[in-house]
This record gives structure tokens, sequence and C-alpha cells, in this order.
């Protein structure tokens, strides 16, 4: 009896031992990127909307992929820095890149080193909303429509200056477009990034400027500037009294831009997967899609597949507009 008893006990003491592995070992397998902290690089400076987008989702993400999420900002050059550091980051899944169509799509078109090249030292990760860019006057500008700005805008001469996020961007190419259909002599004001620009217009240092909707929506809705234009084929439904260009006689900018995240070439599909899988839950909590939405984004998740169609078709009618102008890369 006494064998038997202690074989019993001691199949019993080691049972838990023989369990106490299983637990952590699955969580190894199937921890993101190694379980390393994940940093989510951004290209403009803290304070503006692609930050803010950032840290929303980043608040989630770190649940879904149970790893910590850091948002990073590398500001300068138009998101260029924060490319870069991209490029040369470990393909691991622990280093993603957070942004919008500007420097993926139009910054390699129009800077002759750029220092990364998407096609190849990128991938795309997963995608979320697509966007609008949006023309908008500071509080001391008289104008309260499009049409009063160009009619206010003639009254100085035919001159203004109207701030952009960024140099060599679809809002400089707008701001272009508006000056020549209008016969204004409008010259851009690069900024590195909305914060600065909203700062400005905020201040009536500078009288109208460019940017995504998310950069202008919280002042517009407070009164302390006016969006009075919108590009896009639709009115958006966040501000639905302010027209589109194509209302307004200007075509040419019905197609819109995208939000996504991209990874460096090289990072395993599964890890990919898994986030794109991580960022649809994310995007699908209704706390979430509703912030969003607030900010003027259209939320819908794109696949990484589905995210790098959007970006290569984007990339080619940019292309088309960016030689239409006769720009040459700087």
């Amino acid at each position: 009896m006494r064998p038997t008893l202690s074989r019993r006990r001691l199949l019993q003491a080691a049972l838990p031992l023989l369990a106490v592995p299983a637990w952590p070992l699955a969580q190894a397998q199937s921890a993101y990127a190694g379980g390393k902290p994940l940093r989510l690089l951004v290209g403009f400076p803290a304070g503006g909307g692609t930050d803010a987008i950032a840290r929303i989702l980043a608040e989630q993400l770190k649940d879904e992929l149970g790893v910590p999420v850091v948002v990073e900002n590398k500001p300068g050059a138009g998101g260029q820095l924060a490319a870069q550091s991209l490029k040369t980051a470990a393909p691991d899944g622990s280093t993603l890149f957070l942004s919008h169509d500007h420097t993926i799509s139009i910054l390699p078109q129009v800077v002759k080193t750029p220092g990364f090249e998407p096609a190849r030292d990128f991938v795309p990760a997963g995608g979320f909303a697509t966007f609008v860019n949006a023309f908008a006057v500071s509080g001391g500008t008289p104008a309260k429509s499009f049409n009063d700005y160009v009619a206010w805008a003639k009254a100085q001469g035919g001159k203004g200056s109207v701030g952009i996020p960024a140099p060599a961007s679809v809002p400089e190419f707008l701001v272009k477009v508006i000056g020549q259909k209008y016969q204004l002599d409008l010259v851009p004001v690069p900024y590195r990034g909305s914060a600065p620009m909203m700062a400005d217009m905020l201040g009536n240092q500078i009288p109208a400027g460019t940017g995504s909707i998310p950069d202008f929506i919280e002042n517009h809705k407070s009164g302390k500037l006016r969006v009075v234009a919108v590009l896009g084929n639709t009115r958006q439904a966040v501000m639905p009294e302010v027209p589109t260009f194509a209302e307004l006689g200007l075509a040419g900018f019905e197609d819109v831009p995208y939000y996504g995240i991209f990874a460096p070439a090289g990072t395993p599909r599964p890890t990919l997967d898994q986030f794109s899988a991580a960022l649809a839950k994310v995007i699908a909590q209704p706390a979430v899609h509703e912030r969003l939405t607030a900010m003027g984004l259209t939320v819908g998740h794109m696949s990484p597949d589905a995210l790098g169609a959007r970006e290569k078709a984007y990339t080619a009618t940019w292309t088309r507009i960016i030689k239409a102008s006769g720009f040459q890369p700087q």
C-alpha cells in the first residue's frame, strides 16, 4: 500500500509542476513581436491630428496585442524622418509607422532623395480610414464662405498666404490650383506639421490654411476658424454645411487620401496579419469608432493587401496630377 500511496502522492505533487510551463509557453508562442513593446512612429508633432489619431489607437492596441504601445513622434520633412527611421528598424513588428497619404504616396515623388522607397522598404500592415483635406480661414479673416475668401483675396490685391502642413504636399498643390483658377497670387507657407500651422491660424498670423479635416474639426466646431470647402465627392457628415470643391467648380480632387500603418520590409506575414486583426478589432469598438468619426474620418478596416492596393491607386492618381502641374522634384 505504501508504494502505491507514495506514487500517488508523487504524481499529485508533480501535476502542478508539469502544468506550470504550459501557460507561459502558449503566451510566448502567441505574443505579438515576441512580446517586445511596439513603437508606433508618427511623422508629425504632438498635438496635431495624426498624433491624436495614433494615441487613440495605441490606447486600445496594447490590450489587443498584449504588449505596451508607445507613440513616438519624429516630426520633420513631412514625415520623412519617421519613414527613414522605419526603414532601418528591425523587421519583427516591434516598430510600425502610422501615416497618411503624404509621406507614402506624395513625398517620394516630390523629393529627389527622400531616403526611402515605399515599394522596396515598407510593407502595409493595415489601414483604418480615409479622410478629406479642407480649406479653412482664420477667425480674423472676414470671409464666411469660399467665394467670400476669393473676393477678399482679390480685394487684397489678389495676393494671399495660405498655410500648409508640409511642403510639396497635396495642400500645396491645392493652393496652386486655386490660385490658377481664380487668378490669385497665393503663396503656400509650409509648416512642420498641422499643429504649428493651427497655432498661427488661431493667432491670426496667417489668414488661411489647408490640411486634413482632423486638423480643423474641433476649432471649426468652436468657431475659432471656419472650414469653407472640402475635397472629395460628397460633403462630410461632421460638417454637412461645407460644400465640396467639385460643387464650387474646382474638379480633379475627388480621390480621397487614406490613413494606414506600415512595417519594415521583411516583416513576417503572420506578424502583419496578427497586427491587422488587432487593428480591425480596435476600430470596431464603438467608442473608438465614434471618436475617429468625430474627427472627420471615414473609418473602415483595410487588410495589408487592401491597403497596398489603395496606396498604389492613390499614388497613380497623384503621379498624374504632379506631372501635369510641371512640378520638379526638389
